[in-house]
């Protein structure tokens, strides 16, 4: 009787590991892990404490910010489609998490013959369409080191989101909308909502994006952006212009938020002091000189206006070139050179040390799984 006891717990506890796996089986279930770990060596004149000073440091993405994921799908039947997706992001220098937020990306939901909408954390429309209809170069959306046109994406992600995405043909559009949970003492949280059209065939992708971003506690964001790109053969070229303006009066906390979306070395360190308006345009190429030799390169021109204070008032010029060699499908090496100028009011200066002008060279080692 005990033999006979401990065959039936042993076949119990096989069929409950195995029950899931069955389950998963059945309802065609898939979970993918993926990532980037990215470092390079960052070289700049005109940073650092004193005047014509450099800074040559390791940073932990050069191209592509590192990071790992998780990808969720179940078949539901009929079409229908549960996905999930995790994604954290961290610094491959100190190994380090990249920003307050564990997961840059934690979402879920459903996909089906007419579209899918998912709801968490997730890229806002304007970081959508750009990347996705006219991002700076073919082989990587933009240049993590430097990366002027993300400063005018509204932070890139939002919480609390609503999204539906849907796509006809060559036509692709989304809806956002994310709730206001009240957050006025950081600003984590905040209300927007805003979309995107774009069309794409036979190498030619078009589109625009309106979003607005109401600011923790008093003011808010208009911001549309519109380009395209054009890809034939080796050749890709694009160009697209994008403004985000402030409306109402902001309190200190409405402009620390507004100033963390524009500033920051790696969107070019123009500041925003108490500008009310900025300007983008931007135009660039692509070359795929062999299989494995892909070089880019991007210009982009802001102007920023409406502070009181004509010291805010400017314009910025931004330069980037980049080179990348493909070793295999997962692993390549690149080499990146940026030079960034301001012209306009003092407070507009590339840092405390009042440079006008600056340049960096940026040489990293970037591998995908």
């Amino acid at each position: 009787m005990r033999n006979s006891f401990v065959k039936n717990t042993l076949a119990l506890a096989a069929m409950a590991v195995a029950s899931p796996l069955l389950f998963a089986q059945q309802a065609s279930s898939s979970v993918q892990l993926y990532g980037i770990v990215d470092a390079a060596v960052r070289h700049t004149n005109n940073e650092g404490v004193g005047a014509n000073s450099s800074l040559t440091k390791m940073i932990g993405g050069g191209m592509s910010q590192s990071r790992w994921g998780i990808n969720v799908t179940e078949d539901l039947g009929g079409g229908l489609k549960a996905i999930a997706n995790l994604e954290n992001r961290f610094l491959t220098d100190s190994g380090t998490t990249a920003s307050a937020n564990y997961f840059q990306q934690s979402w879920l939901g459903l996909q089906g013959n007419y579209g899918r909408l998912t709801m968490g954390r997730q890229y806002n429309v304007l970081f959508d369409l750009v990347t996705s209809t006219y991002a700076s170069f073919p082989y990587s959306p933009y240049m993590e080191a430097y990366k002027p046109e993300i400063g005018m994406a509204l932070g890139a992600r939002a919480n609390n989101m609503l999204k539906y995405t849907a796509e006809y043909g060559a036509v692709r559009g989304a809806l956002q909308y994310s709730f206001d949970e009240k957050d006025t003492t950081t600003g984590a949280s905040a209300r927007t909502a805003g979309g995107y059209l774009r069309y794409s065939a036979n190498g030619f992708s078009a589109g625009a994006a309106y979003q607005n971003y109401n600011l923790p506690q008093n003011a808010k964001v208009d911001a549309f952006t519109l380009g395209g790109s054009y890809r034939m053969n080796a050749l890709y070229v694009n160009l697209g212009y994008g403004q985000n303006k402030l409306k109402g009066t902001p309190t200190a906390l409405d402009s620390a938020v507004l100033a963390s979306m524009w500033g920051g070395d790696t969107n070019g360190g123009f500041t925003r002091g108490a500008a009310t308006k900025r300007d983008m345009f931007k135009v660039g190429f692509g070359y795929q000189f062999t299989p494995q030799l892909n070089v880019g390169a991007h210009y982009f021109h802001a102007k920023q206006k409406g502070s009181p204070v004509a010291a805010d008032n400017g314009k910025a010029d931004f330069i980037v070139a980049v080179a990348d060699y493909a070793f295999s499908k997962r692993t390549d090496a690149y080499f990146g050179v940026d030079y960034t100028k301001v012209k306009g009011g003092a407070n507009i200066a590339l840092g405390a040390n009042g440079a006008r002008d600056r340049t960096g060279i940026t040489a990293g080692l970037r591998h995908r799984f």
